[in-house]
């Protein structure tokens, strides 16, 4: 665990993210409504996480898929609704850009409807050629 300087901890320990607490906010998220708790334990599971806490309790949460040599994707990156506006968020996004495993990536991508000011502070920008990116989307999967 790494103390931040506003009284919360921030950690990339596996074994400290609460499942439950990241399957409650996920659950209601705009991005992933709905979602089974088994597809948040796999998911957190096969990816690198970090998660922000207060008084023991999970209060953020952020993570990336990747092969860890080429390619990263940034997802459910949140801060429950009373924690926001201290950074936290950055704080975690950063730790993830600090990761020794995420070194020397090509590409790091995301998708995000809210939230594009946090991560342009941390140097994303937004995709300008969108052509050479194409999809499979399946949004009402978790219903």
């Amino acid at each position: 665990m790494i103390d931040l300087d506003n009284g919360y901890r921030l950690s990339t320990d596996p074994k400290a993210m609460q499942i439950e607490a990241i399957h409650a906010y996920l659950a209601r998220s705009y991005w992933s409504t709905g979602i089974p708790l088994s597809t948040v334990r796999i998911a957190v599971a096969n990816s690198i996480g970090v998660g922000v806490f207060n008084d023991g309790e999970q209060v953020g949460f952020g993570r990336v898929t990747t092969d860890r040599a080429t390619f990263a994707y940034l997802a459910d990156v949140y801060v429950l609704e009373d924690h926001q506006g201290q950074g936290l968020a950055q704080a975690m996004v950063k730790a993830l850009h600090d990761h020794p495993e995420l070194q020397g990536l090509r590409r790091w991508m995301l998708a995000t409807s809210d939230a594009h000011g946090v991560y342009e502070k941390l140097g994303w920008t937004q995709v300008t050629d969108a052509a050479p990116f194409m999809q499979r989307h399946f949004p009402d999967v978790y219903r």
